[in-house]
């Protein structure tokens, strides 16, 4: 049973990362209804929460049916994170988690998010300093190092496990990688293995597939694994582990119905969370996911992404389903190799 300090989590947990404009309430409820064991808010700047800004505050919210879920927040100011951690603590999650890992050039110019690995002995002071200052337990999210020349994520979680943290989850590619090339699990797997490590150690990284997950957990021995990019428009992936991890076999990917009626699910969610107008509009995002790979669908898709009236959204949504749902097998076969692909 893994845990992460009194929070038990299962045998190998599935979690959700943390991601900006992607892991709000609505998208958290899918990706809950098909079996992520653990889920994180949006990063909040620790700057813009003890300031009131409407957006770092909304994203506070959390609801009950997502537990166990953590709060992620980011900054560098000692103090403002201490202040941003009593008002976390607030709010009720289950643990506070402190983004180490963010590459976006506005957020690692402040030294924040994964700025921070320009300056180790800093980033042990800051954790210390949260540590202490909140009830809860704390968690970090971090990445192998600033460059291919500062990798040292081994030492790194050491030292953060020594002031206290209850777990660790570590995204396999430097800052200044960004997004690009293959994760690197190798340093993953030498934490996990490290005799002094206690917490737990989750991977991050390029898993898009059950056979991935699989891959990754016996080659590295990880506690769990972290996925981020592989769930948007497809929360399905967490079932589609668990079902390969107990039996061996691949489950069916969602047919276009259930496709369609998890689109509908996160509009009306969207809409109710934010309001008509923005939840509309920020939903637009994710179409392009859920329906990628459908052949012909770019006219549909645009029509999805020019109303803004609810009711004729929904409408057209049906209508996708009404196009696609007779040749259903061949639509969806094509559309999983192609993320396959992407991936």
């Amino acid at each position: 049973m893994v845990k992460i300090d009194n929070i038990a989590l299962g045998e190998f947990p599935l979690l959700l990362a943390p991601m900006e404009d992607v892991s709000d309430p609505p998208f958290r409820g899918l990706c809950k209804k098909n079996g992520a064991d653990m889920m994180y808010t949006e990063f909040i700047s620790s700057e813009g929460l003890i300031r009131d800004a409407y957006k770092s505050v909304q994203k506070l919210d959390i609801y009950e049916y997502e537990r166990p879920i953590g709060i992620q927040i980011f900054g560098a100011n000692l103090d403002s994170m201490r202040r941003c951690a009593e008002m976390v603590e607030e709010a009720q999650p289950n643990l506070l988690d402190i983004n180490y890992g963010c590459p976006v050039k506005k957020v690692v110019c402040k030294m924040a998010g994964a700025g921070i690995l320009q300056d180790i002995d800093k980033m042990v002071e800051l954790t210390d300093h949260i540590v202490k200052s909140t009830k809860l337990p704390v968690t970090v999210k971090t990445r192998l190092g600033w460059d291919e020349n500062t990798k040292y994520i081994v030492e790194v979680a050491e030292r953060l496990q020594d002031v206290g943290i209850k777990a660790i989850a570590i995204h396999g590619r430097t800052r200044k990688q960004m997004y690009k090339g293959e994760a690197d699990w190798t340093l993953i797997g030498e934490i996990k293995n490290n005799p002094r490590m206690h917490i737990p150690v989750f991977g991050n990284g390029d898993v898009n597939s059950p056979e991935k997950a699989l891959a990754m957990k016996n080659k590295y021995g990880v506690d769990g694994i972290m996925i981020g990019r592989a769930a948007i428009g497809y929360p399905w992936i967490f079932r589609e582990i668990k079902h390969f991890f107990a039996t061996g076999e691949l489950l069916a990917p969602p047919t276009v119905a259930e496709r369609v009626a998890a689109a509908k699910e996160h509009l009306l969610k969207s809409i109710e969370w934010k309001g008509e107008r923005l939840g509309i509009l920020e939903m637009r995002r994710h179409y392009t996911n859920y329906f990628r790979g459908f052949p012909g669908i770019k006219p549909h898709r645009m029509l999805l992404v020019q109303s803004l009236n609810p009711q004729e959204v929904f409408d057209k949504l049906e209508l996708i389903n009404q196009i696609y749902v007779n040749d259903g097998e061949k639509v969806i076969l094509q559309a999983t190799n192609e993320v396959k692909e992407l991936g």
